[in-house]
């Protein structure tokens, strides 16, 4: 199996995320920018890098006329 590398940063995102679904609370970007220890900006590549490999998936509010915004959850890293 190959293995992913990640940058420095896509770990911290990742990470973030994880540890936000772990505790139940939701990985909406600002929040995940606040664990990672980033500013939204600085976060918008590394979102979307972590996404392109599989790691994360985005998922848009469900509940229509209350949109937070989107979501990024975890993938299991194999």
């Amino acid at each position: 199996m190959q293995q992913v590398q990640l940058s420095d940063v896509e770990v911290r995102v990742y990470d973030a995320v994880a540890a936000l679904e772990a505790r139940g609370q939701v990985p909406y970007p600002d929040l995940i920018a606040e664990e990672a220890g980033l500013n939204e900006e600085q976060l918008r590549e590394p979102l979307h890098l972590l996404t392109e490999k599989n790691l994360l998936h985005r998922e848009d509010s469900p509940m229509v006329g209350l949109d937070f915004g989107p979501r990024f959850c975890a993938q299991q890293m194999a």
